[in-house]
C-alpha cells in the first residue's frame, strides 16, 4: 500500500548519552559501547517499534554534532564493525535503521578546517566553509574568522554551494549505504541546508537504495517547502509536539485540533511526530498532570503522521531542560533496570499496546482524518480507509466523559486498549471514556480474532488518593459555582469510581481519612514518618522516599513549594525516573 516509513513506529536513540560515553572524545582507545545497545532490539520489538533513528554516530569531539570523521564510528561508541552488527540485528528483526546526517557544519577537528588552520590562504579548502576571512579573528584566536552555526564557533558552517563539498557529502552517504546498509537519514538543521542540496540528495539516494527515507529537522515554517516529491519525505513536527503537551496542560483540545487542521492545509504530508527528543524536556516532566501521559500517547499514535518514542520515555522517566546543558535529557540507561517494564510499568504497557495496535491497523497509517467531536476536555476523530472507520477518543478531564459518535457500517466496535464492546445503534455508538484516558475503537470484524490489550491505560503511576466525603463535598461546593462543573454528588461518585479503577487497588473505609495501598508494612511505616534526604548517599543509593524528599528540597531552594508541585513529586514512584530528576538539578 505504501512504503515502510509510512507505516513505521520509530524509536529515537541518542547513543553517546544512552551508553554513558564520556562527554569529550579525548581517549585514544576504542570502547565498544554500541554492543550494549544490541539487547535493546528485542525490547523494541516487544513494544511494537519498526524503525530506529540513531545518532549522532560518527567521530566527533564532544556531543556528536561537531563531526570529526564522517566515515568512522565514534571511538567512544565502538568501531564500524559494531554498527554493521547493530544494523544487521535490527534488520533481522524487521526493524529499519536511520542515522543522523550532520551536513550543515563540521567540528573544528575535521580535516578540511584543520588544513585551513595550517595553510591559511593557501588551503584548497577555504571555499568549503562559509565566511572564511583572514582579515578577522575567531573566538578561538585562529587568526581568521568564519561563519558558525548560531555563533557556536565549535560548529563551522559548510558552504553547500561549493560542488566539492556536495560531492564529498554524497560520497559519505553512499559509503553509509554500502558499508552499513542504513535505510535513511535524519538531516540535522535541515532548515539551514540549501534546497538544491536536499533535492540532489533525494535523487541520488533514490538511485542507490529504493525506499531510502530522508527526514529533516525543521522547527518552524510551511513544512511543505521541505516535504514534497522532490526534496524530503518528512520533517520533524514541532507544531504538533507543542500542541500535544500544552493542549493537555491547559485542558485545551481546541489547540490540538486546530494544529491538525493547520498542518492538513499544508497538504498530505507524512510528518515525523514526537512528544520529546534529545533537545526538549521529557514529556513526563513537561506534563502538569502525569496521568495525561495516556491521552497524549494515544494521540501520538493515532493522529496523521509517523509516531516516534525517545529512548526511555516509554518508562516514564524525567528529563528537565537546563540552560547550559542537555545532559539530563540524554541519560545513560541500563536495560536490565527495566526488564519487566512491559508488564509492571503502566507507561511501558501502554506504549507496547499502542505499537501493536498501530501495526495491526492500516487506517492509522493511511486513513483520512475527520473530526467527530471537540470540546476543551474531550476530542474524537475518525481515520477512514477503504470504508473502514477507526475512531479515536480522548479525555483530559479528571472525570469520565460520555460520547455519542457517528460510525461506519458495522454492528459493533471494540476498544483496542480496554476490550470494551460498543454496539452500533442507528449508525452511532455511545461510549464512556475514563478520566485522563483514551481509546481506539475498531470495527469488531477488523479485530481478526485478536484479543485486545486490557487495562493498558495508566490512570497515573501510583494509586489514586481517596478523599473523605467531607473533602469531596467541599470541592463539589466550590465547583458548583461554575455551571460547567459537576455537583457534589457527581464528584463523590467520580472519586470513588477512580479509586476503584486505580492501577494499584486503593482501599478506604467509609469514614476514614487513611489511604491504604498495596505497599508492604515496612514501606507503610516509612511513608508515615517524615523522610529527610541522606546527602551522603548517591542518588542511585537513595530510596524512593529519600529521592522525593531530596527533589522537594532542591525545589524549595528556588521558591515556595505549591501543592501541585508536591503532588507531582509524590506521584512519581519510579526509582530511575527520580534519580534522573534529582540529577537534573545543579
Amino acid at each position: 500500500m505504501g512504503k515502510w516509513y509510512n507505516e513505521a513506529v520509530f524509536y529515537h536513540m541518542y547513543p553517546l548519552g544512552m551508553t554513558g560515553a564520556p562527554k569529550e572524545n579525548k581517549e585514544p582507545e576504542t570502547v565498544h559501547r554500541l554492543r550494549e545497545l544490541f539487547p535493546w532490539i528485542d525490547h523494541l520489538k516487544e513494544i511494537g517499534v519498526t524503525a530506529i533513528y540513531i545518532g549522532p554516530l560518527f567521530e566527533s569531539s564532544t556531543h556528536g554534532y561537531d563531526t570529526k570523521d564522517y566515515k568512522k564510528v565514534d571511538r567512544r561508541l565502538g568501531d564500524n564493525e559494531d554498527f554493521k552488527e547493530f544494523v544487521r540485528l535490527a534488520h533481522e528483526n524487521g526493524i529499519r535503521v536511520v542515522v543522523d546526517g550532520v551536513f550543515n557544519h563540521t567540528g573544528r577537528e575535521f580535516f578540511a578546517f584543520q588544513d585551513i588552520q595550517k595553510n591559511r590562504e593557501h588551503s584548497p579548502y577555504c571555499s568549503w566553509y562559509k565566511g572564511v576571512n583572514f582579515g578577522w579573528n575567531s573566538p578561538y584566536n585562529d587568526g581568521f574568522g568564519y561563519e558558525a552555526w548560531r555563533n557556536c564557533f565549535e560548529l563551522v558552517n559548510l558552504n553547500l554551494y561549493e560542488q566539492a563539498v556536495r560531492d564529498y557529502l554524497f560520497d559519505v552517504i553512499h559509503f553509509w549505504i554500502t558499508e552499513f546498509d542504513i535505510d535513511g537519514i535524519r538531516l540535522d538543521c535541515a532548515d539551514c541546508l540549501t534546497f538544491d542540496f536536499m533535492k540532489e540528495m533525494r535523487y541520488r539516494t533514490g538511485q542507490w537504495k529504493e525506499d531510502f527515507w530522508l527526514m529533516g529537522e525543521v522547527i518552524h515554517g510551511d513544512y511543505s517547502r521541505w516535504v514534497n516529491g522532490g526534496t524530503l519525505h518528512s520533517v520533524t513536527n514541532y507544531a504538533l509536539h507543542k500542541a500535544l503537551y500544552s493542549g493537555h496542560n491547559d485542558h485545551n483540545y481546541f489547540e490540538i485540533a486546530h494544529t491538525v487542521k493547520y498542518l492538513q492545509n499544508m497538504g498530505d504530508l507524512d510528518l515525523y511526530n514526537f512528544v520529546d527528543n534529545h533537545d526538549v524536556e521529557r514529556i513526563y516532566t513537561k506534563l502538569s498532570n502525569k496521568a495525561h501521559f495516556a491521552p497524549v500517547h494515544v494521540l501520538l499514535y493515532t493522529l496523521p503522521g509517523i509516531p516516534s518514542i525517545y529512548y526511555g520515555s516509554e518508562f516514564g522517566i524525567e528529563g528537565k531542560k537546563e540552560k547550559f546543558s542537555d545532559a539530563s535529557l540524554r541519560p545513560a540507561l541500563n536495560l536490565e533496570d527495566y526488564k519487566n517494564a512491559v508488564t509492571e510499568n503502566p507507561c511501558t504497557a501502554l506504549i507496547a499496546a499502542l505499537g501493536k495496535i498501530r501495526q495491526a491497523t492500516p487506517g492509522l497509517s493511511y486513513g483520512s482524518y475527520n473530526e467527530l467531536m471537540l470540546t476543551n476536555r474531550q476530542y474524537a476523530f475518525a481515520r477512514d480507509l477503504n470504508n473502514v472507520r477507526v475512531i479515536v477518543t480522548v479525555n483530559n478531564d479528571d472525570n469520565a466523559a460520555g460520547m455519542n459518535l457517528p460510525v461506519g457500517n458495522t454492528a459493533a466496535y471494540i476498544g483496542a486498549l480496554s476490550g470494551k464492546r460498543a454496539e452500533v445503534q442507528e449508525g452511532r455508538i455511545n461510549v464512556t471514556i475514563p478520566a485522563n484516558s483514551g481509546e481506539i475503537w475498531i470495527p469488531e470484524e477488523q479485530m481478526k480474532g485478536e484479543t485486545p490489550v486490557p487495562a493498558a491505560i495508566p490512570k497515573s503511576v501510583k494509586p489514586d488518593v481517596v478523599m473523605t466525603k467531607e473533602e469531596v463535598a467541599d470541592i463539589a461546593a466550590e465547583d458548583s459555582k461554575d455551571p460547567d462543573l459537576l455537583k457534589a454528588e457527581t464528584a463523590e461518585k467520580s472519586v470513588e469510581s477512580n479509586a476503584e479503577a486505580a492501577i494499584n487497588t486503593t482501599i478506604a473505609s467509609e469514614d476514614s481519612e487513611t489511604v491504604k495501598t498495596d505497599l508492604t508494612k515496612e514501606e507503610s511505616k516509612e511513608a508515615k514518618a517524615p523522610v529527610k534526604p541522606d546527602w551522603s548517599k548517591s542518588p542511585e543509593e537513595m530510596t524512593v522516599a529519600e529521592l522525593q524528599a531530596a527533589i522537594l528540597t532542591k525545589m524549595a531552594g528556588n521558591g515556595p513549594i505549591t501543592d501541585q508541585m508536591k503532588k507531582t513529586v509524590d506521584d512519581n514512584i519510579w526509582h530511575d525516573s527520580l534519580v534522573n530528576w534529582l540529577k537534573s538539578f545543579r
